[in-house]
């Protein structure tokens, strides 16, 4: 009887053993299969944050050197989506639809517009309250929906030492005075950087005194603007050379991107920093 006893003891004991070691091994290997899945997804995680492109300032292509502040603007397209100015982050400038062309063209060409639009994704399409337009909301200076778009110049003024915003205007050159325009240009101050864009018409109410101030502040394309061409410029009050920064299409019915209007001119770049 003690010897069959043992035996029992024995074979319990034994397969005790054996259930463990087969638990074991197949414990273990979904181990290193869970292991293995975390290590893997880990390395693609890493892999994919790496070849995710950086963002820079105002979303342009590079990273500004040190004492430099980044830009980044667009003019108008059409008639239909107002000019964007962007520096240091700080959107100065949001597109503005209007709903009256929106009426008179109806929505297929306005969308075709929009969607060639130089228009940061992150942006969503807000309603004015005040004025019969739409505009575009986004993640800088502005915080909400701002009638600082016009027809004719649209003009941001920034300090040259900080690269803080210090005003935004728009002068009508088509059914406006120039002189409230040429008024505004002769009361920036020395080391304000100076950004323009035009919105459907910057031209036709220009005369000589307005385009010689601009052209003081370092334009050369101003000269030559015309009626209903695009145009963008980055200059300074006091800056003693021509600006790089310019870019300038003809109104031109055969090459003209829209109805009646050239294509959009964008630009970007960085701006020194004025220096004591």
């Amino acid at each position: 009887m003690r010897i069959a006893g043992a035996a029992k003891l024995v074979v319990v004991i034994a397969i005790f053993l054996l259930t463990f070691y087969v638990i074991s091994q197949v414990f273990e290997i979904k181990m290193d299969a869970n292991l293995g899945h975390i290590f893997a997804r880990s390395a693609l995680d890493a892999a994919a944050r790496s070849t995710k492109p950086p963002r820079y300032k105002c979303g342009i292509s590079k990273a500004c050197p040190e004492k430099h502040f980044a830009f980044k603007m667009a003019s108008g397209a059409a008639n239909v989506v107002g000019p964007k100015i962007c520096v240091e982050d700080n959107v100065l400038y949001l597109p503005c639809i209007s709903v009256a062309l929106m009426e008179k063209y109806g929505a297929p060409p306005v969308a075709k517009i929009l969607l060639e639009s130089p228009i940061n994704q992150n942006q969503t399409l807000q309603i004015s309250r005040k004025l019969p337009v739409f505009c575009f909301k986004s993640s800088g200076l502005m915080s909400g929906v701002k009638n600082n778009v016009g027809r004719g110049i649209n003009v941001a003024l920034v300090n040259g030492k900080t690269g803080e915003p210090i005003d935004t205007k728009f002068f009508d050159m088509w059914g406006g005075d120039v002189a409230p325009f040429i008024e505004f240009l002769k009361s920036i101050q020395d080391g304000t950087i100076v950004l323009m864009g035009t919105y459907d018409d910057g031209a036709t109410k220009l005369n000589e005194e307005a385009r010689k101030l601009i052209a003081e502040l370092g334009s050369t394309s101003i000269t030559n603007l015309g009626f209903r061409d695009n145009w963008v410029f980055c200059g300074g009050k006091g800056i003693k050379t021509k600006s790089p920064f310019e870019q300038h299409i003809k109104n031109n019915k055969d090459t003209n991107k829209y109805e009646g209007w050239p294509e959009v001119v964008e630009m970007e770049g960085c701006i020194p920093q004025k220096q004591d």
